[in-house]
């Protein structure tokens, strides 16, 4: 049997170096090299090949190279194949990482200072404690809570939404959708950390985007399909939105002529709020993979009927 890498080359290099020093019997292949089909059992992909029930007959795990698994189309796949998503301290930290120095941004009024500085303009602003600013939180997984429990400890007035209950200590949490508006009444900087699922998809609309506090603010990190792109530029055109801060977009990148590049209250970066670090990473699919062996369950395995 063999494991099969289909994503960055250069990340699957490294993942092959490790493999061949923690798991030496395991031949690892790295995608269009991929050997004997019939022998590949396991597959770590970001997007998986075409027809892969075919492409790979004897496969038995499909791990996402991501902490997400909306970018990969299932329908191809048995429904016997588990998926697995990512779980590995890199991907926190990094996330914990960017949605801090956001939070940060907006709190601090950088983005004014930066459009001062264009100005040649020295102006100072009001210093605002962090206990006024109401930070919320959407989604409540692993990502949304590790980010809570930092942003928490810089004194934040923190909640958090998820459809499902949650207990985080010192997080006011709502659950469900009749509380959703209650969330977004309190919430200053609104922080965008959902699975993408058909549920999820252009949530981020007026309706919504609308239900916040006038001069609130978005950070987008979740992905770009959750977020109506003409509504948020009509509620920041309004200034009923103060200012977004966009990690993802739909299309990524983005057109060169797309008003979101200019407009003066939006920060854009590519997609690179976090990443894999390839040596956990590879620490976290080896533990799955003894755990899948032991007919054990699997860290990070979702429901493929509700996409999370």
């Amino acid at each position: 049997m063999s494991f099969l890498y289909k994503a960055d080359p250069a990340r699957g290099a490294v993942w092959a170096k490790l493999f061949a020093e923690r798991l030496p019997d395991m031949p690892f292949k790295i995608w269009p090299d991929i050997g004997d089909p019939a022998q590949v059992r396991y597959l770590a992909a970001w997007q998986p090949p075409e027809d892969p029930a075919r492409t790979l007959p004897n496969l038995e795990v499909l791990f996402s190279v991501g902490a997400g698994v909306d970018q990969l189309d299932l329908s191809g796949f048995p429904a016997h194949v588990p998926v697995v998503r990512m779980i590995e301290p890199g991907i926190v930290e990094r996330m914990v990482e960017y949605v801090t120095h956001a939070v940060l941004t907006i709190h601090r009024d950088f983005l004014d200072y930066a459009g001062q500085q264009r100005q040649a303009c020295w102006t100072e602003l009001p210093v605002r404690p962090a206990a006024s600013c109401r930070v919320g939180v959407l989604g409540l997984g692993m990502l949304g809570t590790a980010v809570l429990e930092r942003l928490r400890l810089f004194g934040y007035d923190c909640a958090g939404w998820s459809r499902s209950e949650h207990r985080i200590e010192g997080v006011a949490c709502y659950a469900g959708e009749q509380a959703l508006d209650a969330f977004l009444a309190r919430t200053d900087v609104l922080v965008c950390l959902l699975p993408l699922t058909p549920a999820t998809r252009h949530m981020l609309d007026a309706r919504l985007l609308g239900k916040l506090p006038r001069g609130a603010s978005l950070v987008q990190t979740g992905r770009g399909a959750h977020l109506v792109q003409d509504d948020l530029l009509r509620l920041l055109d309004d200034e009923h939105l103060r200012c977004a801060l966009l990690d993802v977009t739909t299309p990524e990148p983005l057109p060169a002529d797309h008003p979101l590049w200019w407009h003066p209250r939006v920060r854009i970066t590519p997609h690179i709020a976090s990443a894999t670090h390839p040596e956990t990473a590879v620490e976290s699919v080896l533990e799955n993979l003894r755990r899948h062996r032991l007919g054990l369950p699997m860290i990070g395995e979702i429901d493929r009927h509700r996409g999370y």
